[in-house]
């Protein structure tokens, strides 16, 4: 006897989501996904328009990861005009993301994922039932709205990065009173840690291969090369099409994406970057993530959330560090020259 199962209009996700199940003899013979959004032609919004006004287009594609559309149009312009931006402008960019890592781990994990786990039907419930972790992980979200803010000019589509550096840097006085904010949420995420990796969940692996941006020394969230956690290959972004290739299926919208050399699918997520990036944690992180039981290689999906809590901690404190570091370094995130010129880039956040 077969059984099919169709749910419509899956709320928390980006976008709009279906699932449908099929149901052989009592046991799920096939699930599928189904993301109905259509192509919103994003490429063809940029063709012929000023390099000046890409990274801003772009953004648009999304509202919660904006930063990092901005950050990689810019990446890719600056490697066509062979713009080499200095170390502020390094970490500003870097602040960015990791402002929209706090305003979106926290949304993730207390708005869409904390209330599953609890039985609720929402947020709102949560809200009532555990009002002190709710409320610390929208007071995260705002902390990152804060920061984004801070660097870029507003909390979603940022305005002050641009190619060679940036059109305004936070002063000392508000460096180092946002640092103090950040160095003060550290220990409700550290508590966020705990309370996910409490969480009941399935023990399950994947079969797919793990990639993040990769670079040593640091735990990288802004560079050039990425690595697959399988073997460790790692290529730079203008070779990304020898690595990386995308497919459709019939039953989604969305693309897929591979390893070429294996026909493995691919995660990049903060589990990915904690399975390649684990020794350029910081210590508090790390510290968090053993006490937790992650460790790598960790391939359970589900390890996903104690990831981004874990990522939570590393934020805290990278950012009060760059934070304290532009409060008093010297250089300059101005603009460089650069002299306009045709060509391909790519860049890769």
């Amino acid at each position: 006897m077969r059984t099919t199962l169709s749910m419509h209009h899956i709320a928390r996700i980006e976008g709009h989501g279906n699932i449908s199940l099929s149901i052989e003899d009592g046991r799920v013979s096939d699930v599928k996904m189904n993301v109905v959004e259509p192509a919103r032609l994003f490429e063809s919004m940029v063709g012929g328009r000023p390099f000046t006004q890409t990274s801003y287009i772009a953004s648009r594609i999304c509202g919660i990861c904006s930063s990092s559309h901005v950050i990689t149009d810019l990446l890719a312009i600056e490697q066509i005009f062979g713009v080499k931006t200095s170390e502020r402008t390094r970490v500003l960019r870097e602040l960015l993301v990791y402002g929209s890592f706090l305003q979106n781990h926290a949304a993730h994990l207390f708005v869409f994922a904390a209330p599953d786990f609890e039985g609720l039907d929402s947020a709102f419930p949560l809200a009532e039932s555990a009002p002190e972790l709710f409320n610390g992980g929208m007071a995260i979200k705002a902390l990152g709205n804060e920061l984004c803010t801070l660097v870029g000019g507003r909390s979603i589509h940022p305005i002050t990065c641009v190619v060679g550096g940036f059109t305004h840097e936070p002063s000392r006085d508000d460096c180092l009173a946002m640092a103090d904010k950040v160095a003060a949420a550290r220990e409700f995420c550290e508590k966020t840690v705990d309370v996910f990796a409490g969480f009941k969940v399935p023990q399950i692996e994947t079969s797919g291969d793990f990639m993040a941006l990769v670079e040593n020394g640091r735990y990288c969230v802004v560079g050039d090369t990425a690595a697959f956690a399988s073997d460790g290959a790692r290529f730079v972004a203008a070779d990304y099409a020898d690595h990386i290739e995308e497919y459709a299926v019939d039953h989604s919208a969305a693309r897929f994406s591979r390893r070429a050399s294996t026909k493995k699918n691919i995660t990049t997520s903060a589990l990915a970057r904690v399975n390649l990036s684990w020794n350029e944690l910081s210590q508090p992180a790390r510290l968090a993530a053993a006490k937790a039981g992650l460790r790598p290689p960790a391939r359970n999906p589900f390890l996903n959330n104690v990831a981004q809590a874990v990522e939570l901690v590393d934020v805290c404190v990278r950012c009060e560090a760059m934070l304290r570091w532009l409060a008093f370094g010297e250089g300059t995130s101005k603009p460089v020259d650069f002299k306009v010129r045709a060509g391909r880039g790519v860049g890769m956040t």
